[in-house]
């Protein structure tokens, strides 16, 4: 069975990491952005406007996710982050932590959630994903990251 926490732990430095690093999916400079956001949260607590949901199995931190309310919006939030550790992934636990992700956002007054990923066939899976659970590609630059690597938005409009 899936628990999920919202409150950040300092051991959750090197899980994210280690879930980062796992997912084959992120370019190692990436990886000190996952981390730095996570030590925000621990540093400013809840003045910080990075939140957090860890999906936990069996006592195992194996997916999170990171979101924060778009400033000047009402109700807009970016999906920063969410990711699932490889040994864990095809369970269907990114699905769950997405639903949840979007509840608490709901309980925090969002409305849109905005998720951006590369063009790069790697990511794929990444924007299927997306396409699955109901976000809609709302819009496209080319050559965003580098040349040939653009970038994709997608949003969700959460129901009340």
């Amino acid at each position: 069975m899936i628990n999920f926490r919202q409150e950040v732990r300092a051991s959750d430095v090197e899980t994210v990491r280690d879930i980062i690093i796992s997912s084959g999916f992120f370019y190692d400079f990436e990886v000190p952005v996952a981390v730095e956001l996570v030590q925000d949260r621990l540093d400013q607590g809840d003045r910080s406007d990075y939140h957090f949901i860890f999906a936990e199995l069996d006592g195992r931190t194996v997916s999170y996710s990171c979101f924060g309310p778009v400033a000047a919006t009402e109700g807009s939030f970016d999906l920063y982050w969410i990711a699932t550790h490889n040994d864990y992934r095809g369970r269907g636990i990114g699905n769950l932590l997405i639903e949840e992700t979007h509840r608490v956002i709901r309980g925090m007054g969002g409305r849109i959630v905005i998720a951006e990923t590369s063009t790069l066939e790697k990511y794929t899976p990444t924007r299927h994903f997306y396409d699955r659970i109901g976000y809609t590609l709302e819009a496209k630059i080319d050559d965003f990251y580098k040349e040939g690597d653009g970038k994709v938005f997608f949003v969700k409009r959460l129901k009340s």
